[in-house]
Parts: structure tokens; C-alpha cells; sequence
């Protein structure tokens, strides 16, 4: 009975640290898909294994690659660099700082570079390396979280606005606040359309749980947007008018469709391939969430213990090509728990360009 009096307490005191110190989310519960794992067409293989890298020199997270009209490959990275290098990777100089973390990124038809920086806004830069804020992140400013950023042939620019919630620049981190907001799945995310002309910007779709890469179909009239939180990629009309993503499995609705859900990870960067192909990364695998899911309280538990205690999942290289009607058309993967966090693919004639958030390197392979 002694040693029992003596343990309680601090027992006590561990229970209520779990349960009752404040945390950012206010976590929903939602249904998560059961996972098919590594199964049928994502069959376990090690085609992205043992890839070619350019160095960086000291430089890390190229989370998107872009060819522009030179020809040359553009990067931006942790640092606020925006990278500029020849094919080889030989070459390599900074194009522009943004002072903040460039995402997404397009040029537009005056060959400017149009960024989705997550901690600044919606920027255009122009050849000399200046950028301007088109639409800004600042409290009160019109975006939260700008992710993935695509230009049509009208010039309108459609960007993904990660989560209402969790800004990045509040919390100084991309990685913080994405988690943040896939914990809390309140799916505040949405997909935005700027005209650089009038400077209008209207709400696409919203109600995504945290919305991520997207792509223009052929035909521009949809775009394929990632929604990361749910395991899902959309396929929504852009002239679609703040589109309740929430309600669209179960109304009647001729603009918007899923095109895969129950994915094995996390979607994350959408890019068009050659020959009609669009590449997606899985910014790794599933994890604890799926159990957490009907579970909301859990979530708040978790974010309460410290982060050096967490079992974090392998690292799981994972990128997809499909075409516009949702056939997969190649899968890649690297189980060997070395892969960077992979966030999606540029293709050229000769090259497969593997984007990631967390190395400090560009990985490549030969086609």
C-alpha cells in the first residue's frame, strides 16, 4: 500500500499531462479507408532504388523541379533558394531568394516564375531574379498556405491553399503546421483561382484535407488536385464555384469526382509527364492516423508526449504515373527505409527527376 501511495501521484500527474495540457488541434474524427497496403498495382518492388544524385552543395529539400523555357532545371529548397542548374545538375546558381520556403512553382506565358511560397504567398518572379507578392500570407491576407501552383494557357493561375488553420508562417514550419492540420482534419484546405489581369481571386473548391499538388487536364476545363489528409486525388471542374469537397461523395455533382482514394500513402505533388502520363509522390506511408481516426482524443495525446518518444514509419520512396482516367500506368517505389521523403516526379525525353522535401540531393534516374 505504501509503494502504491508513492507511485499514484506521479501516476496522477503523467494522466493528466495526457489529457488535459493544451494543445493546437481541436481533432475530428472521420473514417479512414482500410488500406490495401502494397497490394495489386502498388505492389511492393524497388524501381526507384539506387538513383543517380546531383549534389546540392549543402543545400536541402528540393520539394518541386521545374524544366523552364532555357531549359534549365529549377528548384526551391529550404533555404528560400529557388536553384537554377543545367540538366546534369552542373551549373547551379540562385535564381531568386524568396525569404521563405518556394513550393509549387510554373512559368507563365511572359516566362515569368510563378511560386507558391508557403510562408510568403503567391509570387511572380521575373528574369532578373525580383519577385512580386500577387497574393500574400500575412494575417489577414487572402492565403494561408500556398502549396502547388499551375498557370493555364488564358494566364489564370489555380493554387492549392494547404489549410485555414495552420499557417505556415505562424508556425514557422511547412512540416509542423501540415501535420498539425492532417491531425486535425477539419479539411479547411482549398483550390484557388488568381487572374494576374483584374488581380481576382475566387474559390475553386473547398472542404479538403489539406489540399496539395495539382495539375491541368489536356483539355484545361479540370484540374486533379492531391488532397494529402484523406489519401485521395480529385478531379474538379475549375469552373466550379467554392465546391463543398465535404458534400461531393454524397450529392450529385457533375464537378467534381474522385479519381483514387484509399491511396498506400500520403499524395503530394502532381506533375504532367510526356505522352499524356501525370506523375504523383506519396510523401510516405500510412500510419498511425487510420487507427486515430474514430479516435480524435488520441491525437491530442499524441501531440503531448514528446516527439523523441514517437515511432515514426520507415521512409518509403513512392511515385505513380496514371493517366487522365485514373489507370495506373507505372508504379515506382523504394522500401529500403534510405529514401528521402519523396514528393513527386519531373519527367523529361531521358530523365526522371524524383522531388523530395527532406534531402540534400536531387535524386534522378534514367528512363
Amino acid at each position: 500500500m505504501k509503494r502504491l501511495a508513492l507511485a499514484l501521484p506521479p501516476i496522477l500527474a503523467f494522466a493528466a499531462y495526457l489529457t488535459l495540457v493544451p494543445v493546437p488541434i481541436v481533432p475530428f474524427a472521420w473514417q479512414a479507408p482500410v488500406t490495401n497496403g502494397y497490394t495489386g498495382v502498388h505492389a511492393t518492388n524497388t524501381k526507384l532504388q539506387d538513383l543517380h544524385n546531383i549534389d546540392l552543395h549543402g543545400e536541402v529539400g528540393p520539394e518541386h523541379v521545374l524544366i523552364g523555357p532555357d531549359g534549365k532545371l529549377y528548384t526551391g529548397l529550404a533555404s528560400g533558394n529557388i536553384l537554377r542548374m543545367q540538366a546534369d545538375g552542373s551549373g547551379q546558381e540562385v535564381f531568386c531568394n524568396t525569404g521563405g520556403r518556394p513550393l509549387g512553382m510554373a512559368f507563365d506565358a511572359d516566362g515569368r516564375l510563378i511560386v507558391a511560397d508557403a510562408l510568403k504567398g503567391l509570387l511572380s518572379v521575373a528574369a532578373d531574379g525580383k519577385y512580386t507578392i500577387l497574393l500574400d500570407t500575412r494575417e489577414g491576407g487572402p492565403v494561408r498556405f500556398p502549396d502547388a501552383v499551375v498557370v493555364a494557357r488564358n494566364g489564370n493561375i489555380y493554387l492549392s491553399d494547404s489549410t485555414a488553420r495552420f499557417p505556415a508562417r505562424k508556425w514557422h514550419s511547412t512540416a509542423e503546421a501540415a501535420m498539425l492540420d492532417i491531425f486535425e482534419q477539419s479539411a479547411t484546405g482549398r483550390v484557388l483561382e488568381y487572374k494576374p489581369v483584374s488581380k481576382e481571386m475566387r474559390v475553386v473548391a473547398q472542404g479538403l484535407s489539406f489540399s496539395n499538388g495539382l495539375v491541368l487536364s489536356a483539355d484545361e476545363t479540370s484540374l486533379f488536385v492531391s488532397e494529402s489528409g484523406k489519401y485521395r486525388v480529385w478531379k474538379i471542374a475549375v469552373n466550379a464555384e467554392q465546391l463543398d469537397i465535404t458534400r461531393a461523395l454524397t450529392q450529385v455533382t457533375s464537378q467534381a469526382h474522385l479519381l483514387f482514394d484509399n491511396l498506400p500513402g500520403y499524395p503530394d505533388n502532381l506533375m504532367r509527364g510526356l505522352g499524356g502520363k501525370l506523375w504523383l509522390g506519396l510523401a510516405g506511408q500510412r500510419n498511425f492516423l487510420d487507427y486515430t481516426a474514430e479516435r480524435p482524443y488520441l491525437r491530442s495525446m499524441a501531440l503531448r508526449i514528446p516527439r523523441m518518444f514517437w515511432k515514426m514509419p520507415a521512409s518509403y520512396g513512392h511515385v505513380i504515373a496514371f493517366n487522365e482516367d485514373g489507370k495506373v500506368l507505372s508504379d515506382l517505389q523504394d522500401p529500403s527505409g534510405d529514401s528521402p521523403t519523396v514528393t513527386g516526379v519531373t519527367e523529361t525525353a531521358n530523365r526522371l527527376y524524383i522531388h523530395n522535401v527532406s534531402g540534400k540531393g536531387l535524386g534522378w534516374m534514367a528512363k
